[in-house]
């Protein structure tokens, strides 16, 4: 009997536990509810959700742009960086202003401006590289390369005529050079000749500027105003010009670029019994005293000369061999 009456009892028991503790809990969770409804429209606020709805860059700190994502910023940020950083006429910088092209790498994604400076720059090297890229270069400071445009001005009038030479400029090459003056001084060179020995022409002046013989001076006949006699009484050293042979009117060699005089006061050309009447003529006017060959004299040519051997062995003839006529400076070649 005593166990059916307890057994009866536990029922009602539980309902009145779970009364006593449903009552606080109704009571907190309305609490709750009442203070969220006061507090968000009596100060006009709103939660974390609704704020995230509202304005979803703001409250996760990025935006999307072209695939990429960047840092977001508030309207008042942009407004104020706005109104520090940029004019308010873009159109009233100019590249001549100065910091017109400062602009930081913060601003241009990461990659520092260009200034006009530099780009010009970086145009003319690639100008240059241009230029260079068909030059053949035999070693530091001796190379030849097709005529430039520069060049070409230097030279047409003067050792190429605008009307009547054969020659077209694409046959000739221009020939960069070193080479030991009479003073010891190590002198940069230039000449033009023929292309299909400006090989030839940067190996022979290689060896003799490693071997330091003396050339006076090696520039353009055009530095002369084409004039060879003015060029071989001031013992420059040339080869292009498109002129005749001195006193006749046959072409000379020097037309196509297949001759080059070398130190040609010291080694005049001479003319034995010219037109039959006797006289010796000897150019340039001066170089006299060197007709004697039988003497010795500082930048003589003759067959024990550094000179002779290089270009002989290169295939040029030496005019010191020929017969009514002597050109002890002259070295040329038939191709």
């Amino acid at each position: 009997m005593s166990q059916n009456r307890s057994s009866g009892r536990r029922p009602a028991d539980a309902k009145e536990l779970l009364r006593a503790v449903a009552r606080p809990l109704t009571f907190l969770l309305c609490l709750i509810m009442v203070c969220a409804f006061l507090a968000h429209y009596l100060l006009d606020s709103e939660t974390l959700a609704e704020y995230a709805a509202n304005d979803p860059e703001a409250a996760y700190g990025r935006q999307e742009a072209d695939g990429g994502t960047e840092t977001a910023r508030t309207a008042e940020d942009t407004s104020a960086d706005a109104d520090k950083d940029t004019p308010a006429d873009n159109s009233a910088v100019t590249p001549d202003e100065p910091g017109a092209y400062d602009t930081s790498e913060a601003q241009n994604g990461g990659v520092s401006a260009v200034s006009p400076a530099t780009q010009q720059e970086e145009g003319e090297q690639d100008m240059a590289e241009q230029e260079n890229a068909d030059r053949t270069v035999y070693r530091d400071g001796f190379y030849y390369e097709p005529l430039s445009d520069a060049v070409k001005e230097r030279i047409t009038g003067i050792s190429y005529p605008e009307e009547g030479c054969t020659v077209p400029y694409e046959d000739l090459n221009y020939v960069g050079l070193l080479y030991v003056d009479f003073d010891g001084n190590v002198q940069e060179g230039e000449l033009i000749c023929n292309r299909a020995i400006a090989q030839d022409m940067v190996e022979i002046f290689y060896e003799l500027y490693r071997n330091d013989y003396r050339l006076e001076r090696v520039r353009l006949v055009d530095e002369y105003g084409g004039d060879d006699t003015l060029s071989m009484e001031d013992n420059n050293t040339s080869c292009f010009n498109y002129r005749v042979v001195d006193g006749t009117s046959t072409l000379s060699k020097h037309a196509l670029g297949c001759a080059i005089d070398i130190n040609p006061f010291y080694n005049p050309y001479i003319v034995y019994n010219k037109n039959g009447s006797g006289e010796t003529y000897i150019s340039p006017k001066g170089s006299e005293i060197y007709a004697d060959r039988s003497q010795d004299f500082p930048y003589k040519i003759d067959e024990n000369d550094l000179c002779y051997k290089l270009f002989t062995q290169h295939g040029f003839t030496w005019g010191g061999n020929w017969n009514s006529t002597k050109d002890y400076q002259h070295f040329q070649i038939v191709l």
